[in-house]
């Protein structure tokens, strides 16, 4: 299956197009940075047909590139990376976290929701990367509570920085696509104009 990933790609843009998943104009990301485009990668799940297929070919990645079982444990971040990671552990037989991004103040007042054993590797998921802090504070918080992280998967890289910020903290973030490879495709399938494209590739140069 990896080795049509070009042909992927084509079909990932075209599911973007579908979705309506790419908007232009002005956007506050989580991270408090502006942006002139927004993915919602948080509407796949609404199409199952999308969903099966984007989390088929997530597995065989992870499988293959990752070595699935190099990880014991798969740990989503609310709210874009728990259905995505879910339905990967499901996948890859793996027992399930999730990552709460504030401790809660009842109950156990743990951060990290599920069975994680002292030594465990953790393979953090969520649907992409901007700056990194998400998959940062999940790294810290696993760590806090026993895990062992050394890598992230992630759908999209918006390189912008995060990449070298998880690296820097000993985390290799792995990236189905990035977003420069699939601006260009776009473009060239008619689905963004030339200012949207440079519009999203000035984005990655600061």
């Amino acid at each position: 299956m990896l080795g049509d990933k070009g042909l992927f790609m084509d079909e990932f843009c075209r599911i973007l197009n579908r979705i309506n998943a790419l908007e232009f104009g002005t956007f506050k990301l989580s991270s408090g940075r502006v942006t002139p485009y927004y993915v919602d990668l948080r509407l796949i799940p609404s199409f199952p047909d999308v969903f099966h297929r984007i989390s088929e070919f997530c597995a065989a990645f992870i499988e293959r590139e990752l070595k699935a079982e190099s990880s014991d444990r798969i740990a989503g971040i609310p709210v874009a990376g728990i259905p995505l990671a879910s339905i990967l552990a499901y996948k890859l037989n793996k027992p399930f976290l999730y990552v709460r991004q504030s401790v809660q103040l009842r109950g156990r007042e743990r951060r990290v929701e599920g069975v994680l054993l002292s030594g465990d590797r953790v393979l953090i998921v969520d649907d992409l990367v901007t700056t990194g802090l998400s998959l940062k504070r999940t790294a810290t918080s696993i760590r806090s509570e026993g895990g062992v992280v050394t890598d992230a998967f992630v759908l999209l890289d918006r390189e912008e920085g995060g990449k070298k910020r998880l690296v820097e903290n000993e985390v290799e973030v792995h990236s189905l696509f990035k977003i420069s490879e699939v601006a260009k495709r776009l473009y060239e399938m008619n689905a963004i104009t030339e200012d949207q494209l440079k519009m999203i590739l000035k984005q990655i140069k600061k």
